[in-house]
């Protein structure tokens, strides 16, 4: 089943980038991605309550502060990666905010040293990640801007060039790199089903805290069809964070199902050229395949 496991999160993750793009590109509601962490608050709260109470996940208020800094992580650098999508196509955001993984793998060398028995394609890896971000924002911002303007004119949706269209997924990819290391130490300490409910707890207070700033202080209203998408990819993320924990929980198949749910980006790109005729320059398209290529050799070995 872990086969299955694998490829459902890798297709829920990939949906929720598609709907999360969908319901944050609006340039024109700044609130967006605040409304974007109210919707996964609520659905993340919900799946909470059903495994506390349906299926007797043991929870205190010491899981919740002990995983509160990990929580509070991943929960910033999704609220900044769902703002990003405001400035950047998905095709290229998707693989910048991915590349936590080789973040993950550098600071593992600085704590841990590198290992005797590491691999050498592990340090390629690492290194086509890191070149290809790099590129990818060298694309961006040297690319000619009539040229930029034609390709998007199919999406209907003009992203003008801006440091801060690469510099967001990049502080996104910072971010969720911090947590997975910080994740990795903590969860030695804690049941992982509790400390997904502690997150997932933690996710529905922020959302609550954003509710009340976004409809109670700046009086915004929630348009039906606007926020739709939103909650469609709220329920996309936390599905696939299910199938995720479950595809990882048989351990004779991590090195298998690691690299095919780390390269759901790959799908987001795919997504976002069928359903956002998002179209891309070939030196776009190169430097995103060493950041993916670089995913997944990481994934394979699993660091």
């Amino acid at each position: 089943m872990w086969f299955t496991f694998a490829v459902i999160a890798l297709l829920c993750w990939s949906g929720s980038d598609l709907f999360s793009k969908i319901g944050c590109q609006d340039a024109e509601d700044k609130y967006s991605h605040l409304k974007m962490v109210m919707a996964v608050g609520l659905v993340m709260g919900l799946h909470a309550a059903c495994e506390i109470f349906f299926h007797g996940v043991e929870m205190s208020w010491q899981v919740i502060w002990t995983y509160l800094p990990v929580s509070l992580l991943y929960i910033l650098s999704m609220a900044i990666g769902y703002l990003g999508l405001r400035y950047i196509e998905l095709s290229i955001s998707s693989p910048i905010c991915n590349s936590s993984g080789a973040i993950v793998a550098i600071l593992t060398f600085l704590t841990a040293g590198i290992s005797e028995d590491l691999p050498p394609v592990a340090l390629v890896a690492v290194a086509l990640v890191a070149v290809g971000v790099i590129a990818l924002g060298f694309v961006e911002s040297h690319e000619d801007e009539e040229l930029r303007r034609a390709r998007q004119d199919a999406s209907n949706h003009h992203y003008a060039k801006s440091w801060i269209a690469i510099a967001i997924p990049v502080v996104y990819c910072l971010l969720d790199a911090l947590g997975t290391f910080a994740d990795s130490r903590v969860l030695e300490l804690l049941d992982e089903d509790s400390a997904n409910c502690a997150y997932e707890l933690t996710f529905l207070l922020v959302g609550i805290l954003c509710a009340i700033y976004v409809l109670g202080i700046k009086k915004q209203k929630l348009v039906p069809k606007m926020e739709a998408p939103k909650y469609t990819g709220a329920i996309f993320e936390t599905i696939g964070q299910f199938f995720y924990i479950y595809a990882l929980a048989d351990g004779e198949h991590v090195a298998f199902a690691a690299p095919i749910i780390s390269s759901y980006c790959v799908a987001s790109v795919v997504w976002s050229r069928i359903f956002l005729k998002e179209k891309l320059s070939l030196k776009h398209y190169l430097s995103i395949a060493a950041v993916v290529a670089g995913i997944v050799i990481l994934g394979i070995l699993d660091i």
